[in-house]
C-alpha cells in the first residue's frame, strides 16, 4: 500500500471526527489533528482504534502519542505494517 492510498484511508477515517471540511479537502502531511482539524483527544483515540482495525496493526502508548499529524500517523502504520510483514 502506497503513502498516497494510506493517507486516503487516513481520509475516510478522520473525516467523521472533523468538522473542519475545508482542512480536510486539503490534508497533507503537515495536518495536525488538533490544531487544524480541531479533533479532541477522546476522538484522537477512536480514530487511533479505527486505525488499528483498518491496518490491521497494534498500536502501542508510545506511538499513539506521537500521532498527533498526518505524516507522524503514516509513518506509524508503515512501520508497524512491516513490523507484522517480518
Amino acid at each position: 500500500m502506497s503513502k498516497e492510498e494510506i493517507i486516503a484511508e487516513l481520509k475516510n477515517i478522520i473525516t467523521p471526527y472533523s468538522e473542519e471540511t475545508i482542512a480536510l479537502q486539503s490534508i497533507d502531511d503537515d495536518t495536525d489533528f488538533l490544531k487544524d482539524l480541531k479533533i479532541n483527544s477522546a476522538n484522537l483515540v477512536d480514530i487511533v482504534l479505527d486505525v488499528e482495525d483498518r491496518f490491521n496493526i497494534e498500536i502501542d502508548n508510545d506511538s499513539m502519542a506521537k500521532m498527533l499529524t498526518v505524516k507522524a500517523t503514516v509513518d506509524i502504520i508503515e512501520s508497524k505494517r512491516q513490523e507484522n510483514a517480518g
